[in-house]
C-alpha cells in the first residue's frame, strides 16, 4: 500500500516510524517532513497547508491512505478535498474540525450537549472582557478563539497580568484573527491529563492515557507551549475514571457531533482537568497530541495502518487497541527563546550517542540540514522518547539520552513525571 503522512513535526515522525513497521506498507511518503522523517519515509516538499497541491499529489501517485498530523490542514478542509476526489483519508472534515478550530464553537457545543467544562463567557471587545473577568475573579483563563499552535491561552493571576493579557489580545493582536473573540472562563484546579480516542464516526477506540506538560519551565511555571514533555500511562487516573470519561465526555461528544450533522471521523483529543467534582474538558483537539503521539506510538501493539484505514472507511476492523505494559516517556528539547523567538541555526551534536541508550527513540520536530550539518530550526527541536518496565525507568533513560544531545541554546524541563512518581511512591 501507498501511504501519505501530512506534517513535519515530532508527531508526524512518530506516525511515520510506527507506520513503517506495518508489513502492509509498500511506499511511505511525508509532506513536507523533516530530516529525521527522511530516514523512514520519502519526503515530499509540499507544505501541509497547501491542501489542493497535496490532493493532486495523492491523486497522481494513487495514494491508498492519507493520515493528517497537524490541525491546520484539517481546519482548512483537507479531508473534504481528498474525499471529493475519491481519496481515502483519516481525519475530520472541515465542519467537524471546528471543535479545535474555534474555542467559541467548542465551548458552546459542550454547553448544548451537557458536557462538563469550566464556566465561561465570550468577549468581543476590551470592555466586555474586563466586565466578564471581574465576574470570574482571579486567576482567570483567557483563550484565543482560533488556532494559536497551543500558545493562545493565558492565565493571569494578578490585575497587572490581566491587563497585560488584554493588551496581548485586543491591542497587540498577537494572535491576529484567532484572537478576535476571546473565551474567558473560570480557572479549574486539579490534575491535567490527555485522553485520546480514534473514531470512525460511530465507534470509539480509546488510546492509552497520557499526561502532557505544557508549561515551559520546571514546576509548571512560565508560558504555555505546545508541550514540553509527556508520559504514558498518565499515572493519575483513579479506578473507573477512564470509563467515566468515556461515558460522560467522549461518547457524548461523538454523538453530539453526529446529531449536529458534523460526523466526526479521526482523532479526538480531549484535554481534561481532573477536579474534585470530576473530569472537566479544558479543550478539544482534532488530531493526535504532540508529544502525546510519540509515547502512544511507542506503546501501541496494533498495526496502525489497518486501524486507520478501516476507520477512514467508516468501520474499525478491531474492537480495541492494545498497548504494551511498559511505560513511555518523552522529553522535549527546545531552543532558548521558545515559544516567542527561538534561536535557530545552531548545529546539533550527540544524536548518535543518545540513540544508543537502551529503549530510546529520537523524533525530530524542528530540524534542518545546513551545509550537511543538522541544525535547530524552530522552537521544539527534538523529542527524546524512551520506554521502560516502569515510568521511572522510561524517564531515566529519556533524561540520560537528553543530556547526550548538545547545541548552545538547548533548553528542556528537568521535572517531567517527577510529581507523579513522588505521589505514587507515597
Amino acid at each position: 500500500m501507498k501511504v501519505l503522512v501530512v506534517g513535519s513535526g515530532g508527531r508526524e515522525h512518530a506516525l511515520c516510524w510506527k507506520l513503517r513497521q506495518s508489513p502492509l506498507i509498500d511506499e511511505l511518503y511525508c509532506a513536507p517532513g523533516n530530516p529525521g522523517i527522511s530516514q523512514v519515509a520519502d519526503i515530499v516538499p509540499i507544505p501541509s497547508d497547501e491542501i489542493h497541491h497535496l490532493a493532486s499529489f495523492a491523486t497522481d501517485l494513487k495514494i491508498d491512505l492519507t493520515v493528517v498530523g497537524p490541525e491546520l490542514p484539517l481546519t482548512l478542509g483537507i479531508v473534504d478535498d481528498f474525499t471529493n476526489r475519491g481519496l481515502t483519508i483519516f481525519g475530520p472534515k472541515k465542519q467537524a474540525a471546528e471543535l479545535e478550530g474555534s474555542k467559541v464553537f467548542s465551548k458552546e457545543f459542550m454547553r448544548r450537549h451537557d458536557i462538563p467544562t469550566a464556566r465561561f463567557e465570550i468577549a468581543h471587545d476590551l470592555d466586555a472582557a474586563r466586565r466578564i473577568a471581574a465576574h470570574f475573579g482571579l486567576p482567570v483563563v483567557l483563550k484565543a478563539d482560533g488556532l494559536a499552535s497551543g500558545k493562545g491561552v493565558l492565565i493571569p493571576k494578578t490585575e497587572e497580568e490581566l491587563e497585560a493579557g488584554f493588551k496581548t489580545f485586543f491591542e497587540d493582536r498577537r494572535f491576529g484573527s484567532a484572537g478576535e473573540r476571546v473565551v474567558i472562563e473560570e480557572c479549574l484546579v486539579g490534575e491535567e491529563i490527555s485522553f485520546i480516542a480514534f473514531s470512525d464516526g460511530e465507534r470509539i477506540l480509546p488510546l492509552a492515557t497520557s499526561k502532557d506538560y505544557k508549561r515551559l519551565k520546571d514546576g509548571d511555571l512560565g508560558p504555555n507551549t505546545g508541550g514540553m514533555g509527556c508520559h504514558s500511562p498518565a499515572g493519575v487516573l483513579k479506578s473507573g475514571a477512564a470509563s467515566e470519561i468515556l461515558d460522560r465526555i467522549v461518547r457524548p461528544t461523538i454523538q453530539g457531533m453526529s446529531d449536529e450533522n458534523r460526523q466526526f471521523v479521526g482523532v479526538l483529543y480531549v484535554g481534561l482537568m481532573l477536579t474534585a467534582d470530576g473530569p472537566r474538558v479544558l479543550e478539544y483537539n482534532v488530531r493526535l497530541g504532540d508529544p502525546e503521539a510519540q509515547v502512544l506510538m511507542a506503546r501501541m501493539e496494533n498495526d496502525l495502518l489497518p486501524v486507520l484505514l478501516s476507520g477512514a472507511h467508516g468501520r474499525f476492523d478491531t474492537s480495541r487497541l492494545h498497548f504494551r505494559k511498559e511505560a513511555a516517556a518523552c522529553v522535549v528539547l527546545a531552543s532558548q527563546g521558545y515559544p516567542e523567538k527561538p534561536t535557530k541555526g545552531e548545529a546539533i551534536l550527540g544524536l548518535e550517542q543518545a540513540g544508543n541508550v537502551e529503549g530510546v527513540e529520537i523524533f525530530h520536530a524542528a530540524t534542518a540540514l545546513k551545509d550537511g550539518a543538522l541544525v535547530a530550526a524552530g522552537g521544539r527541536v527534538l523529542n527524546v522518547c524512551a520506554t521502560g518496565p516502569q515510568l521511572r525507568d522510561a524517564l531515566k533513560r529519556a533524561y540520560v539520552a537528553a543530556n547526550c544531545i548538545r547545541w548552545p541554546s538547548k533548553i528542556f524541563r528537568q521535572d517531567i513525571g517527577r510529581q507523579v512518581l513522588e505521589r505514587n511512591a507515597s
